[in-house]
């Protein structure tokens, strides 16, 4: 399949570029993944959700592509959580990253290649330490080792700024009455009494937060590789450190060739925050709406947007999704569809032209509820119809076209009102109905038999 000329935005630059990896058919892409303390929290869920569609999307067009996230399991927060609850640091890092992967799974978001732990990596990172203080970019002080960032004349080229801004995530800008310079971000923290630490050639201690990364990507891509994601509130300090130390590094320059961002996400027009109670879970929110119903509200904005979650936000999710369903319900895959091929070609070009056009999904989602409403009145659809819809599962992920499972419960129920119609006990029977309904299982009446489906799921 030849690999379809696509437009990207890039925060290094501020504009759209044609997307050119340096290995033709090849994408090296790498995703700051989470600090493993706590439940994943919405935010994750947005940026995660997104990441993982514009994964799936270029692997449609034929990239083979390498999707790496870090695991962020030794960390001060993790640390001090473990302390409070009475654990070891790595047996919460490991309880809190098997609640991220199953998170991820309900969210379906199952692109990634590889994850990597940081305390898998402590050669690796003592490396980079090390080769910074030989390149005299990195200094010792006695709580740790420093990066001295007014020896690296392009921090700040990525956000634009060498300033902290209220909306960064400052929770790592180390604090120490030893650092040069004020934003001087911890390499190696020195040994601590009662906390993790490693014996290396750089002293006894463990890793600051942004060498992990580095680390990492230069394990498995090198000094320079295709595209990293990552939220927007990282862009400053930990992007920028990012570069600041790999480009110091190796003195190859970009770092990245790509760097792509997602918005914020807002909880009833307020940014989310835990101060203000605000900071909703995916676990709480998968109590009452299906990760289906989420993939759809995640994708159905710009992944640089701002989205606003709110109960009123979710339940349109929700209804979009049960349209989806129907439509997908009602098609025949034994039927030969012949003339609605100009409509799918037609809805081809329109999706895969406002994805081209730096992973525009609402855009494409508004074609394909066109063609649905569309679609829906000329009539009866078939195999040809199924078979794209199928192609656009393998990247939204909300488009399921397999068969229905079998179900001995509803089943035993729909049999039980069959019965009760016969005897023409119509109240009874509406009141299985409504029993199925509030399980979310919706029926149909058919001459010939009684069929069902899962509605917002």
């Amino acid at each position: 399949m030849a690999i379809a000329e696509m437009n990207v935005f890039n925060t290094l630059t501020g504009k759209k570029e044609r997307f050119q990896p340096l290995q033709d058919g090849r994408v090296n892409f790498f995703v700051c993944g989470p600090t493993v303390y706590n439940y994943p929290h919405l935010g994750h869920a947005k940026t995660y959700t997104q990441f993982d569609f514009i994964v799936r999307y270029l692997r449609s067009l034929g990239y083979d592509v390498f999707y790496l996230q870090n695991i962020t399991d030794i960390d001060d927060k993790i640390i001090q959580r473990a302390k409070e609850r009475g654990q070891e640091w790595d047996q919460l890092a490991r309880e809190f990253e098997a609640i991220y992967m199953e998170d991820m799974t309900a969210l379906g978001n199952n692109s990634v290649t590889t994850y990597a732990r940081a305390s898998e990596f402590i050669p690796e990172i003592v490396s980079q330490v090390d080769r910074l203080l030989e390149n005299g970019v990195a200094y010792t002080a006695n709580d740790g080792i420093y990066y001295d960032l007014s020896l690296f004349s392009d921090y700040g080229k990525l956000s634009g700024r060498r300033e902290l801004r209220e909306e960064d995530a400052v929770s790592r800008i180390d604090e120490s009455s030893e650092k040069k310079n004020w934003n001087d971000f911890c390499l190696w923290k020195a040994e601590k009494p009662g906390e993790p630490s490693w014996d290396t050639d750089v002293g006894k201690g463990r890793p600051g937060w942004h060498i992990e990364d580095t680390a990492i990507t230069e394990s498995f891509f090198g000094a320079q590789y295709d595209a990293h994601g990552g939220a927007i509130d990282l862009i400053f300090p930990h992007h920028e450190a990012e570069i600041a130390q790999m480009e110091a590094i190796s003195g190859q320059v970009p770092m990245v060739g790509y760097w792509l961002h997602t918005g914020f996400l807002n909880i009833n027009a307020r940014k989310m925050s835990k101060s203000k109670g605000e900071m909703r879970t995916i676990r709480e929110t998968l109590q009452f709406y299906s990760g289906r119903v989420l993939r759809l509200f995640f994708l159905s904005s710009h992944y640089r947007s701002t989205i606003d979650f709110s109960d009123a936000s979710l339940e349109q999710a929700k209804n979009a999704l049960n349209r989806i369903d129907e439509f997908l319900f009602r098609i025949d895959p034994g039927l030969d569809d012949l003339e609605t091929e100009p409509a799918i070609d037609q809805l081809s070009k329109a999706v895969f032209e406002a994805l081209n056009d730096d992973f525009n999904a609402p855009r494409a989602l508004a074609a394909v509820f066109d063609f649905i409403r569309t679609e829906n009145v000329r009539g009866k659809l078939g195999r040809r119809v199924h078979e794209f819809f199928g192609k656009l599962d393998d990247v939204f992920g909300v488009f399921q076209t397999g068969e229905q499972s079998n179900n001995q419960e509803i089943d035993r129920l729909i049999a039980e009102r069959q019965k009760l119609r016969a005897n023409k006990e119509y109240e009874k029977a509406d009141e299985i109905r409504t029993e199925l309904l509030a399980k979310g299982i919706q029926l149909y009446d058919t001459k010939a038999s009684v069929e069902w489906r899962v509605i917002g799921q």
